[in-house]
């Protein structure tokens, strides 16, 4: 739609896509943006707003500088940016990303009255008794016998999944829903997996079934790691 030496406008079906070069200097990039929008300032109805999408390669961008893109933008014309991406994160926002990915294996009973709370994924050898508590900002993955309660995705994480060889739990919860184990006659006796379905219900079923509701826990499923 639109180039400049540093800039390039893209048109997309949500709006506009603005590209950014990320090695010259940020006043260089205010300088073409500017140049860019008053270039094709005709092209721009005012009655309707116009959403920009803003990719500034591997230039992070602070909310100041995209206030002033914004700014050279011109909101005044109902341009508005909407989103901005970038090949890189603050160094912060790695460290919690890290932090919420990796996986605490304990080898433990958890006891009544005992809490394990980790953030990231929870790998448990070992049961965990009624009145035992067990929390993970991502999954929970139990090889014993759940008794107690699983909490998992406790940040709020409604995707996460709580697996037990054996799944006769006090309470289970996911994110905000919670459900109590299910009427028995009789004991599991195959591996078990709790999960938020698309109709935000908490469901308990078969191990299998991560394969297709979650393929990229599929090798707790495949290598048998709950089938002990």
């Amino acid at each position: 739609m639109g180039n400049s030496q540093n800039v390039t406008i893209k048109g997309t079906k949500d709006g506009l896509l603005l590209r950014l070069d990320d090695t010259c200097s940020f006043s260089t990039l205010l300088k073409e943006i500017k140049e860019t929008f008053t270039s094709h300032a005709h092209m721009y109805d005012a009655k309707h707003e116009v959403h920009i999408h803003v990719h500034s390669g591997n230039r992070f961008l602070t909310e100041e500088q995209i206030a002033q893109i914004q700014a050279v933008i011109d909101p005044n014309r109902n341009l508005i940016v909407d989103s901005v991406d970038s090949n890189v994160i603050l160094k912060e926002e790695a460290e919690r990303m890290i932090q919420e990915n990796r996986m605490t294996l304990i080898h433990n009973v958890v006891r009544s009255g005992q809490l394990i709370n980790i953030s990231g994924d929870l790998l448990l050898i070992g049961d965990v008794n009624p009145g035992g508590m067990v929390m993970a900002s991502g999954n929970v993955f139990i090889l014993g016998k759940l008794k107690g309660i699983a909490h998992a995705g406790c940040l709020g994480d409604t995707s996460a999944v709580i697996c037990a060889s054996q799944m006769t739990p006090t309470q289970l919860r996911i994110g905000d829903l919670y459900r109590r184990s299910p009427d028995r006659d009789e004991l599991p006796t195959e591996a078990e997996c709790a999960y938020i379905d698309e109709k935000h219900d908490l469901i308990i079923d078969k191990l299998s079934v991560l394969k297709k509701i979650r393929p990229n826990l599929n090798r707790f499923a495949e290598g048998g790691i709950l089938h002990g």
